[in-house]
């Protein structure tokens, strides 16, 4: 198993101005680690397009990050724009992570319609927009993450067959 990168990205007006610890940037960051990956960059950004896009473009482009993960902004509040900040900077949509988070997070709340995370790449890097509470990331997390090891192999031009 080859040993990837993560970012974790925390999205909170309230968390960038210390006015909120932040909560699931961490466990985020622990789950990572379990599974074996090396958490490079840790951040908490406002809920500001700018600011999301301009710090998503540096971990992918100049850290090369595997997987980039962002934790808040996804829902439906006025200020929820990760992902219209994400989109705009990816190169594909990978919509299956997005819908099986959605699917998973059903089963415990009629809330989970609401979730506008989405997931994709940007040159060699996967990243996924998950909720910004810490039940609900982790969930979220929880949904995908056996199959991000062998995204990301694929993402970066692995050519074992998917069902070897």
């Amino acid at each position: 198993m080859t040993a990837y990168t993560g970012g974790i990205l925390t999205i909170s007006d309230k968390g960038s101005r210390g006015e909120r610890e932040d909560t699931s940037g961490p466990q985020l960051q622990a789950m990572l680690t379990e599974q074996g990956f090396s958490v490079v960059a840790y951040a908490i950004v406002p809920d500001d397009i700018a600011k999301i896009q301009e710090t998503l473009r540096a971990w992918a482009d100049e850290k090369e990050i595997d997987l980039i993960l962002s934790t808040g902004g996804t829902g439906v509040s006025p200020s929820d724009q990760t992902p219209e900040a994400t989109r705009a900077i990816l190169d594909r949509e990978i919509p299956g992570i997005g819908e099986a988070m959605r699917l998973a997070s059903l089963q415990k709340t009629p809330n989970a319609i609401l979730s506008r995370g989405i997931a994709g790449t940007r040159k060699q890097s996967l990243i996924i927009n998950l909720p910004g509470s810490k039940k609900a990331a982790k969930e979220n997390l929880e949904a995908v993450l056996p199959a991000l090891q062998h995204a990301i192999y694929k993402i970066q031009g692995g050519t074992k067959d998917c069902g070897s």
